[in-house]
């Protein structure tokens, strides 16, 4: 959901946003990324300072030439985003402040979201107690940022896949309502995206792919340097090209869909059927702690190397490197980042991907194509809502 804001709020918010991407710059630098002269936005700076928004942060290291003064967001400042990140079995919570340093730890809340009719009210409840928890006012708090799975049309705030309303109404005024605070929504696998994009392996890259390995399989696309989201905001349902070769059904109620082989949760399921049927692995033991979700186990049995679970992973990624064969030949990107909760197996992915790759891609074109493990994991999403608030906010 967007917000209109006038120009000099815009020029103080588009300064106060470079800086929570970039962490320290330049009032050239500053002007340059605005397109604003100079002394206007040394004049905005000066009135951020006077705000305690931002502060000096001493001079640039010494390039041969005078060493500009850098700025950056000051962290004293009690302004707040609440980020939350849901997925559909673990919603994730925590409280930045404005230079990306975590307030509230991470809370975590176990839901459902594809049954529980209850749900929204569950997230609305747990949202509460979380700022509750924090002590802070709510008079300090910006907004929510809040990634979800699905179709999701983040300008109207609408999840068009999970999380139904009581009264029909959308979900971004449904929260905004009852929260008493401004609330952004985008589809997870693009805020993940947006934050390899800014914080991770994609930043200032200009055609690259995220791949989103989750309980689903998602992708996030940059073009040009900028999330494509297409003509509706619905691009990247990568997962749903119909490249499976068995018949099984998948969430959207097609069949062949990719994501019948790639994603965690069918990885879990396939874990349990071989357990079933008397295969020996460490994952018999692991699934009995119910203190965790199975797909964090199956996770944990694939980087201790369990022969069942890599079996399973390396099944998995040959079919989700097929799928991104076909990628690489439409899009040519420089670089594809696996991100998303799967990015915690590591090096274990990238075997299977590789092999498919080298089986279905033209070498000319995949060589010129890296793939690369993401660095923030499962910060990636958080992260990313807390940017999505910073976006849309006005910082008067």
């Amino acid at each position: 959901m967007s917000v209109k804001i006038g120009n000099n709020q815009r020029l103080r918010a588009d300064i106060i946003k470079y800086l929570h991407y970039k962490k320290a710059l330049s009032l050239p630098d500053l002007s340059k990324l605005t397109q604003r002269s100079l002394p206007l936005v040394t004049s905005t700076v000066n009135s951020l300072i006077a705000d305690k928004y931002i502060k000096k942060k001493g001079l640039a290291p010494s390039t041969g030439g005078r060493r500009p003064l850098m700025f950056l967001i000051n962290p004293a400042k009690q302004k707040y985003i609440v980020a939350v990140a849901m997925d559909q079995l673990i919603t994730q919570l925590v409280i930045f402040n404005l230079a990306n340093e975590i307030v509230l730890p991470l809370q975590l809340l176990d839901l459902n979201i594809s049954e529980d009719e209850q749900a929204v009210g569950k997230l609305i409840t747990f949202i509460n107690s979380s700022i509750q928890k924090s002590g802070f006012e709510r008079t300090s708090l910006i907004g929510i940022g809040i990634g979800t799975p699905g179709l999701v049309n983040a300008e109207k705030g609408i999840n068009n896949s999970y999380l139904p309303t009581p009264n029909g109404a959308n979900l971004g005024d449904y929260l905004m309502k009852d929260l008493n605070l401004p609330v952004f929504i985008d589809n997870d696998s693009s805020l993940i995206t947006l934050a390899e994009l800014h914080f991770g392996k994609a930043e200032g890259m200009q055609d690259a792919l995220v791949v989103n390995v989750g309980w689903g399989t998602g992708l996030g696309m940059i073009i040009k340097g900028s999330l494509y989201r297409g003509s509706t905001g619905y691009a990247g349902e990568f997962s749903h090209i119909p490249l499976s070769k068995t018949n099984n059904l998948c969430s959207c109620g097609k069949r062949g869909c990719l994501e019948v082989d790639t994603s965690l949760w069918v990885m879990v399921e396939k874990a349990k059927a071989a357990l079933a049927e008397g295969v020996e692995s460490s994952m018999k033991k692991l699934f009995k702690d119910k203190s965790k979700h199975f797909g964090d186990h199956f996770l944990d049995a694939v980087i201790q190397q369990d022969p069942l679970a890599i079996s399973i992973l390396s099944a998995g990624c040959f079919q989700l490197g097929k799928g991104l064969s076909t990628l690489i030949h439409i899009l040519n990107p420089e670089c594809i980042v696996l991100s998303g909760r799967g990015a915690r197996a590591g090096k274990m992915l990238l075997p299977s991907i590789q092999q498919a790759i080298n089986e279905f891609c033209i070498p000319r074109i995949a060589d010129q194509t890296t793939i690369t493990l993401s660095t923030l994991a499962d910060n990636a999403e958080l992260l990313a809502a807390a940017s999505l608030v910073v976006e849309n906010s006005q910082f008067e």
